[in-house]
C-alpha cells in the first residue's frame, strides 16, 4: 500500500520544482501555475469523502486499482500537454483528474493498513506509513530536479512504471475485497465538491479580482453556504457519505482542526520554498531539491519519534510539541529569508520539518482511533478531506498574499529606476524564471529588470517572508487547539475479533443510539 500511494505523494511536491520551466516553456502566468498545482490539491479534497465510502462499498482493493489507473492515465496525459492557448486549459483538467485518482487510492490504502494492526501497534505503523510517504514526498524534488533537466514532461511520465509495480504488487498482496450492501449519497457528494470548488476559487481568484471585488466574496460565501447545507443534509440521510456523528467526540474534532492548522503550511511550503530557491537563490531545480531536503530531515525524525509518543502517552503530547516547533521554526526560518544563504536556513527548515512531522501521524491516527462505529476508509476520508482542503485553502490565500506583497515592492524597485511598471505583469515574468535567467529584450523595461535583477531577488524574498510568517501563525493556531484535546489513548472502536485482517467493519446499526463525547474514549 505505501507504494501504490509513493505516486501521490510524489506527485505533490515533484511539479513544484518543474513549475518556472513550464511557465516558460507553455508561456503560462504564475498564477495559471499556480492553478496546475492547487486543481490536485482541490480534487483531492474534493473527492477524498467519496473515495473512502466507495472503498466501503467496493472493497478496498478495487478502489485502489482504479485509483491506480485513473491517476497513471492522467499523469501520461499532462505530459503530452501540447503548446499553445489550450496549454493551461489541459493541464488543470487533467491534473484535477490526477487528484481524483489519487483521492481514489489513498484512503483505501490506508483503510487497509489501519485495519490490519491493533490500537497499540497503530501509532508505530502508521507512523512508518506516514514517515516512509513523506519521504517519499522528499523524493519528489530530487526526482524532479534530474527529470526537468532532461524534459519537465518526464515528471508526469515517471508515474506510468510506479503504477505498474503498484498494481502487481497489490495483486500480490492477497488484499481481502470485503463490501458493504449499502446506496451511494449522490447529492451529498456533488454538494460537497461544489462547496469546496466554489470556495477555494474565491480564495484563490482573490489575487487576480482583488478582495474589494464582489465575486471573490460571492465565491468564498457560496462554497461555504453549500459546505453548511452538506453538514446539514448528511444526518438526515440513512446512508450518509460522511459520518458527521464522529465530530461529538471532542478529541476527534480536535485532531481534526490541528490537521487541518498543520496542512495549510504542509503542502504550500513546497511551492513556494522551491520558487523562492529558484528566484531568490538563483538555485537550479536541483539544488532546489536539497534546499526542500533539509525540510524533510526533520520531518521524516519526528514522525517516527511522533508514533511511540503516540502509543505511549496519546496524541495530545505530540500534537503540542510538533505545532510550537513548528511555529518556532517556520517563525525563525522567515527571518532568514532574506540573508539569501541557503546554508543559513537548514537548521529552521529542519526545525519546521520536525514540528509537522511530529502532528501528522499522530493526529491522523488519533481520529481513526477515535471514530464511532464508521468504517476505517469513511473516517480516513474525513480526515484527508480535512487536510487537502486545507492544504487547497493554503496555497490560494498564501499565493495571494505573496502576489500582492511582490507587486508592491516591485512596482517600487523599478520606479526607483524611472520605469513605469506594470507591476503585476513584472512579478509573473520574475516567478517564471528560474535559476540566473533574466528577462531578455531592449525595451527600457527589460533594461530595467536586467538592472534591477539583484534588488528584485531581495524584493522576492522580503514578500515570501510574510508567507512563512503566515505559516508560522497557523502553527500557532494549531497549538491552542491542541491544548483543547482531552488527552489520553483512545480505545480501538472498530475492533471485531471475528474480522479479518484488512476487512471493513460491518455497517453501523441505524437502531442504536450515537455514543457522545464520553463514551468515545479519551
Amino acid at each position: 500500500m505505501m507504494f501504490a500511494v509513493a505516486m501521490t505523494f510524489i506527485d505533490q511536491t515533484i511539479v513544484s520544482i518543474a513549475a518556472p520551466d513550464i511557465v516558460s516553456e507553455l508561456g503560462l502566468s504564475a498564477s495559471g501555475m499556480q492553478w496546475v498545482i492547487n486543481a490536485y490539491l482541490l480534487s483531492l479534497a474534493a473527492f477524498f469523502a467519496l473515495g473512502g465510502r466507495l472503498a466501503d462499498l467496493w472493497g478496498p482493493r478495487r478502489v485502489v486499482v482504479l485509483g491506480t489507473l485513473v491517476f497513471v492515465l492522467s499523469s501520461v496525459l499532462c505530459g503530452c500537454v501540447p503548446s499553445g492557448d489550450y496549454a493551461l486549459t489541459w493541464l488543470i483538467v487533467f491534473r484535477a483528474l490526477q487528484g481524483l485518482g489519487a483521492a481514489l487510492l489513498f484512503p483505501a490504502a490506508l483503510a487497509v493498513v489501519v485495519a490490519v494492526f491493533p490500537v497499540g501497534r497503530r501509532g508505530r505503523a502508521l507512523a512508518l506509513f506516514f514517515g516512509l510517504t513523506g519521504a517519499l514526498t522528499a523524493v519528489g524534488p530530487l526526482l524532479g530536479g534530474w527529470l526537468t533537466a532532461w524534459t519537465w514532461r518526464a515528471i508526469f511520465w515517471v508515474n506510468a512504471p510506479v503504477a505498474v509495480a503498484a498494481l502487481i504488487l497489490t495483486a500480490l498482496a492477497g488484499i481481502p475485497d470485503r463490501r458493504r450492501e449499502e446506496s451511494l449519497d449522490v447529492k451529498g457528494a456533488l454538494l460537497i465538491v461544489a462547496g469546496m470548488g466554489l470556495s477555494v476559487l474565491g480564495f484563490q481568484q482573490s489575487a487576480a479580482w482583488g478582495w474589494d471585488n464582489a465575486a471573490t466574496w460571492v465565491c468564498i460565501a457560496g462554497g461555504l453556504a453549500i459546505l453548511y447545507a452538506f453538514c446539514r443534509y448528511e444526518p438526515r440521510t440513512r446512508h450518509p457519505l460522511v459520518n458527521l456523528a464522529v465530530f461529538r467526540d471532542r478529541a476527534f474534532t480536535v485532531d481534526a482542526l490541528v490537521l487541518f492548522f498543520a496542512m495549510l503550511a504542509f503542502v504550500p511550503l513546497f511551492f513556494f520554498a522551491s520558487v523562492y530557491a529558484q528566484v531568490s537563490l538563483s538555485a537550479s531545480p536541483n539544488q532546489a531539491a536539497l534546499y526542500l531536503l533539509y525540510f524533510f530531515a526533520g520531518f521524516a525524525i519526528a514522525s517516527q519519534w511522533g508514533g511511540r509518543i503516540l502509543d505511549k502517552r496519546g496524541a495530545r503530547p505530540a500534537m503540542r510539541i510538533g505545532c510550537a516547533l513548528g511555529a518556532v521554526g517556520f517563525a525563525l526560518w522567515a527571518g532568514k529569508l532574506t540573508d539569501l544563504s541557503m546554508h543559513d536556513q537548514w537548521p529552521y527548515a529542519a526545525l519546521a520539518g520536525a514540528g509537522i512531522g511530529f502532528v501528522l501521524a499522530p493526529a491522523s491516527t488519533d481520529a481513526v482511533n477515535r471514530s464511532i462505529n464508521s468504517s476505517y476508509g469513511e473516517v480516513t476520508g474525513i480526515t484527508q478531506t480535512v487536510r487537502n482542503y486545507a492544504a487547497s485553502v493554503g496555497l490560494a490565500v498564501f499565493g495571494t498574499l505573496l502576489t500582492h506583497s511582490m507587486t508592491d515592492r516591485v512596482e517600487e524597485t523599478l520606479s526607483t529606476r524611472g520605469v513605469p511598471p506594470d507591476a503585476r505583469d513584472v512579478t509573473e515574468a520574475i516567478t517564471g524564471n528560474a535559476d540566473t535567467r533574466t528577462p531578455t529584450g531592449d525595451g527600457p523595461t527589460q533594461t530595467a529588470m536586467r538592472d534591477a535583477m539583484p534588488a528584485i531577488r531581495l524584493d522576492f524574498a522580503e514578500a515570501n517572508q510574510w508567507v512563512f510568517y503566515g505559516m508560522a501563525v497557523a502553527l500557532a493556531v494549531g497549538y491552542f487547539c491542541a491544548l483543547r484535546h482531552p488527552g489520553g489513548r483512545a480505545q480501538d472502536r472498530n475492533a471485531r475479533p471475528d474480522r479479518a485482517a484488512g476487512a471493513p467493519p460491518p455497517a453501523p446499526d441505524p437502531a442504536r443510539p450515537v455514543t457522545g463525547p464520553h463514551d468515545a474514549g479519551s
